[in-house]
């Protein structure tokens, strides 16, 4: 019976995570990172380490070789996004009585179409339209943090679309976009130095500027 209990204590010991030391390294989120920084359309910086859903690749259309290509992050340098075309789309509804008669609402929402520029660790360029989702995890590394660490945040999500559109009532300016990115050990440190020089009262991503009311009126 003994012989049992300890046999018992001994699997369950085995089976128990190894301790952490809260002063030792922080272990990588995600073995595939890789470090570097994406930089949105409105000049905001984001930068840690960067990956994609596991086992999934950027969908390009390379438009010199006229054919669906699939490019992994781990061998990409850069990643440039240029707005190929854009405009405020007008919104339609049938009417009530004629269904195959459209009329015009009144409003209008923005629209966009975009081109991206690979260019691969090789020295290979492609052009052409591209999807594709990209996180990026902040660092927990801070000098002023106890230990040197600071608990992992959340990853932030980014799209990358071949076309978009916003919200009914909405600007061209607030359709964000994903104008570049850049991975390495050096793009990493140029997307920190480019974030701390960022002007506190920036906008923040997805939110437009803000309006002074007018003056009101002397009676």
């Amino acid at each position: 019976m003994l012989g049992i209990l300890l046999a018992a204590g001994v699997g369950r010991a085995a089976e128990e995570p190894p301790s952490l030391n809260p002063f030792g390294k922080m272990p990588s989120e995600r073995e595939d990172a890789t470090p570097g920084y994406l930089e949105m359309s409105d000049g905001s910086i984001h930068y840690g380490q960067l990956y994609m859903t596991r086992d999934k690749r950027f969908q390009i259309y390379d438009d010199k070789a006229q054919r669906q290509r699939e490019v992994p992050l781990r061998v990409l340098k850069q990643l440039d996004c240029t707005v190929k075309k854009e405009w405020m789309e007008k919104e339609w509804k049938f009417k009530e009585l004629a269904k195959d008669e459209k009329m015009f609402t009144g409003r209008e929402y923005p629209a966009r179409e975009y081109t991206h520029t690979l260019k691969l660790e090789n020295g290979e360029t492609i052009e052409g339209p591209l999807s594709g989702i990209v996180y990026v995890q902040p660092p927990t590394y801070s000098p002023g943090h106890t230990g040197g660490h600071k608990p992992p945040a959340e990853p932030q999500r980014f799209l990358l679309h071949k076309r978009d559109k916003g919200e009914i009532g909405d600007e061209l300016r607030s359709l964000l976009y994903v104008k570049s990115i850049k991975l390495g050990d050096e793009a990493l440190k140029e997307g920190q130095k480019k974030a701390e020089r960022r002007p506190a009262g920036d906008t923040k991503p997805g939110k437009k500027p803000p309006t002074k009311k007018p003056p009101a009126a002397k009676k």
